[in-house]
């Protein structure tokens, strides 16, 4: 017997740790002879800390929200009398996970299974074997044809087809070439990247070192932001192993392929997810976008040919090499192949990380996968792409997943993020605030972004207060137009892609914000007001010792009242109130 715990940043945020001491307590205070190792995420990031009873015969026993008081109890019941603990078994071989049960793990596929920092636990699930493939077996032009057999497009973001990028850098002139991977994820809500390099670190390696061999380049560099310590350490003990192993540097297999891989550390700044903006941020420079072209596959890192894909992409390389290429293309759709992974968040009840094959509907993912909007509310929209995707409302959930729809939608596909919303989400707000933060991201090196974002950004919050004027939904659209076409990067262009979205499926928000000074969400602070219902009051005074601002008053066993002037709606009377009797006016 084995016990497994998830250790990724999700599970330690939610106190895995102490679980992992209580486990190794309990072991050692009933003198008991049991494996403890640790894994990534395997997704469930709503059931977390997980922990896995993995039986000698291999099946295995999944426990999901896992405190040191709980260990104890399944101790007594699974270990000690063979009885699973079913009232806190999230998954088992009679019980299958509603959450993983939809899905197809390509990516993700050692996530959650392996220990990230065992080079031996990846090398037995054929780790390293499609590494070894490739250099024994195929040709550089053999293996981007197996690229391009599978379809693999970029999951970064714009879907360029993988083999492209590979084949132009291969074929670029010049002896010193380079292998560039994307890890600076920075959209609000993703975090598909962190848990793929927390939980699958060689597989990443693996697939640039492919890539390496492909393109006819010597040497790789990850570039990661350093708000994910936890992939980092990882990702250097990985790299690390890869050298002791000789998957790393001179003569890999015997063969005269060399390559070698290095870590950056990012400063976080969203711009730097652009390519050209990352090369420069690599080099020591600020990162700012450069003109295109030329590209990088033929003018790249200090000037030389390189090649960029981000986490995800390089990930699904070993598969593809080693169940090939047909194997990819047989999942998806005819113009987007394969599994997607995407990172639920927000209003939904089964938040986490989810692998779904192309040209499953949002309906799907949502409802199925997701089960659905969390608490009482109904869905209204998903974010998708982060801040330079769009919003996406209930009309269109029927909409399959893949490139050319969602982007027909007006959002994007992005890294993989997907924010639900509820009826009580504020779609003024919500562009509000992805704008927000696109403006304070933007380098400023081109005008329309640089002025651009900070005009719409005024009007909206201009808006959200209360003071709209006629006609700024039209100056609203000619900014976004004038930003969208004219920003030099990425993230200007799509910078109006939330405005442009909410504006299109719910104008009728702005114009109530406008023309009736109302927030129909009821959650712009300057268009609401927190009231008292007097038949539904009791008198308990709850409410007026919980708020902050002394606002509200009334003897005890009577009905209370707010006083508006003082009143800063931060809605703990709402909150505190049993009876149901605060409401927003």
């Amino acid at each position: 017997m084995k016990l497994r715990i998830g250790l990724g940043s999700c599970g330690i945020a939610a106190g895995a740790l102490k679980a992992k001491e209580a486990v190794e307590a309990e072991i050692k205070s009933r003198g008991l002879d049991i494996e403890v190792c640790q894994t990534g995420c395997i997704g469930m990031c709503h059931n977390e800390p997980l922990v896995d009873v993995i039986e000698d015969d291999g099946r295995v026993f999944t426990y999901g929200m896992v405190t040191p008081e709980i260990v104890g109890r399944i101790f007594d019941s699974h270990i000690a009398e063979k009885k699973p603990l079913e009232e806190y078994l999230v998954a088992s071989p009679d019980k299958p996970n509603l959450f993983l049960r939809g899905q197809v793990k390509v990516a993700l596929r050692n996530c959650g299974v392996i220990d990230p920092e065992s080079v031996e636990e990846y090398i037995s699930r054929d780790g390293y074997e499609a590494l070894k493939k490739c250099l024994t077996e195929l040709t550089p032009p053999e293996v981007i044809e197996e690229i391009k057999t599978s379809g693999l497009r970029g999951r970064g973001g714009a879907g360029f087809p993988t083999w492209f990028k590979w084949n132009a850098t291969r074929k670029a002139s010049g002896d010193v070439k380079y292998i560039v991977c994307n890890a600076d994820e920075g959209d609000p809500g993703a975090f598909m990247d962190r848990s793929i390099l927390e939980g699958d670190p060689h597989g990443v390696l693996e697939g640039m070192i492919i890539a390496g061999y492909a393109t006819g380049a010597r040497e790789g560099i990850v570039y990661c932001r350093a708000e994910y310590p936890l992939a980092i350490r990882r990702l250097e003990a990985a790299i690390s192993q890869g050298r002791e192993k000789g998957y790393l540097g001179c003569n890999i297999f015997g063969t005269d392929f060399s390559f070698d891989i290095n870590l950056k550390q990012g400063a976080g700044a969203f711009v730097c997810g652009e390519e050209t903006a990352l090369l420069a941020s690599i080099e020591g420079e600020r990162g700012m976008p450069r003109l295109k072209p030329p590209f990088p596959s033929d003018s790249g890192y200090w000037g030389k040919p390189t090649n960029i894909n981000n986490v995800e992409t390089y990930v699904n390389v070993p598969w593809i090499i080693r169940e090939g290429g047909t194997a990819f293309a047989a999942m998806g759709t005819e113009r987007s192949k394969g599994t997607k992974v995407f990172a639920l968040a927000g209003k939904i009840q089964r938040g986490g990380l989810i692998e779904v094959p192309m040209g499953i509907t949002l309906r799907e993912i949502i409802f199925e996968v997701g089960g659905g909007i969390k608490g009482d509310g109904e869905f209204k929209a998903v974010q998708m792409g982060g801040p330079s995707g769009g919003c996406i409302p209930a009309h269109h959930l029927d909409t399959p997943i893949d490139y050319e729809s969602i982007t027909s939608l007006g959002a994007i596909m992005g890294s993989g993020g997907m924010v639900v919303m509820d009826e009580s989400t504020c779609m003024v707000d919500i562009a509000r605030y992805f704008l927000d933060f696109t403006q304070k991201e933007s380098c400023g090196k081109c005008v329309q972004c640089r002025l651009g974002t900070k005009r719409m950004l005024e009007i909206l919050e201009r808006i959200s207060r209360g003071e709209g004027r006629p006609g700024d939904l039209d100056l609203l659209e000619e900014i976004c137009i004038t930003v969208r076409d004219g920003s030099l990067c990425g993230l200007g262009q799509g910078a109006p892609n939330p405005i442009l979205t909410t504006l299109s499926y719910f104008r009728e928000e702005y114009e109530a914000h406008i023309n009736e000074k109302k927030c129909p969400a009821k959650q712009c602070r300057n268009l609401i007001s927190y009231r008292i219902d007097p038949e539904k009051c009791r008198g308990c005074t709850v409410c007026s010792q919980k708020c902050p601002v002394q606002c509200i008053s009334g003897d005890k066993g009577r009905a209370h009242s707010i006083d508006q002037s003082l009143c800063t709606k931060c809605g703990n009377c709402m909150e505190v109130c049993k009876f149901s009797a605060v409401y927003v006016d």
